[in-house]
């Protein structure tokens, strides 16, 4: 199997869907949705979903969640602030939508997390501490242990 060269607007593409994953990078914390995102970039929300899907192995709705998720996690191993104050820090709207996501990625509800992880990473530097508490994408967490 051979590979084909990238043509022009397939580079074109790539650099687009850079900038929209720079974004949400960036913007996590602001509302922000398919729509907006695709006209940032003068695509379909549809076009972009796929592409970016292609590109970065999920659709960019699910990235933003992952970003916010893994701020979340860092808000909530600090201890200092309530589920709340975080759900509404990392730019979600809905405490219950959070909190599902957050426990479909991580595996336990934020407030179990906020307990059981509180200076986990105390003296760890943090270029470990954030690959060690990055979030499981696309709901590869294992279910919580029933006690």
């Amino acid at each position: 199997m051979t590979s084909r060269p990238a043509t022009s607007q397939q580079l074109r593409d790539l650099a687009l869907l850079r900038r929209v994953r720079d974004r949400i990078d960036r913007e996590y914390a602001q509302p922000l949705d398919v729509e907006a995102l695709a006209r940032g970039v003068n695509m379909s929300a549809g076009h972009l979903s796929r592409q970016f899907r292609l590109a970065y192995g999920e659709p960019p709705y699910s990235y933003l969640m992952t970003r916010r998720i893994e701020r979340a996690m860092a808000l909530l191993r600090r201890g200092d602030l309530s589920v709340t104050e975080v759900c509404f820090a990392v730019g979600c709207s809905s405490l219950g939508t959070f909190s599902t996501r957050f426990t479909e990625l991580v595996g336990v509800p934020p407030s179990v997390y906020r307990d059981e992880a509180a200076g986990v990473t105390e003296g760890m530097p943090s270029c470990v501490s954030k690959q060690v508490t990055r979030p499981i994408r696309n709901r590869e967490a294992p279910a919580p242990s029933r006690r």
